[in-house]
């Protein structure tokens, strides 16, 4: 049976992403894990909310760009950090070894398996978060983490995952099935019977 437990957000785990941007003339970067797909089409777009307080929001709102960048199980603890300390008493600047693609604003971290340059969309105001939607200009990936057919494997990525219930980072466990693929399966199994798509 289950148990009613309020109002609680359970979309735990989401990916942990390092953002980055140039406050003040310095580049700047936050750990953030509540980020979200918007879409699959071209443009593609992003989206990740932050409290209005974090240093960060004030360069991405100034510049108008930004960068999200994926980082690997081995920069958990640079990960962490970017995430306690504040840009506005700390310089982040440092704690990478950095490179710039298309975007002038938005600072990729070379040892992230995984950078993408975004220009920034819109922002949603809610009263203590702005959520931030950016369009991907560009994404840099290392070869090491490419398939054959040029996409991003996450198993090699071996991304870190955020949870709010325990306040851990996580791993990726091993595949399960193929997406759009195994429910056939049931498609064949239910044939003749009335179901709703």
């Amino acid at each position: 049976m289950k148990r009613n437990i309020g109002p609680v957000n359970a979309l735990y785990p989401s990916l942990t992403t390092i953002v980055g941007a140039v406050v003040d003339g310095k580049e700047n970067f936050l750990a953030v894990a509540h980020v979200g797909i918007m879409n699959h089409g071209q443009p593609q777009y992003l989206s990740f909310g932050i409290n209005k307080a974090h240093h960060t929001g004030k360069g991405i709102l100034e510049h108008q760009e930004f960068s999200v960048c994926i980082p690997g199980e081995e920069l958990v603890v640079q990960t962490d950090y970017v995430g306690l300390v504040s840009g506005r008493n700390t310089d982040k600047s440092q704690v990478f070894e950095l490179f710039h693609g298309e975007l002038a604003f938005a600072p990729l971290i070379k040892a992230c398996p995984v950078c993408m340059e975004c220009r920034l969309a819109r922002v949603v105001d809610f009263e203590t978060h702005d959520v931030f939607i950016g369009e991907i200009v560009a994404t840099h990936a290392e070869e090491s983490v490419l398939r054959d057919d040029g996409k991003v494997d996450i198993g090699r990525v071996r991304p870190l995952l955020f949870d709010m219930s325990s306040v851990k980072y996580w791993s990726l466990g091993a595949e399960v099935a193929p997406c759009w693929e195994v429910g056939k399966q049931m498609k064949t199994t239910r044939r003749g019977q009335a179901v709703e798509e």
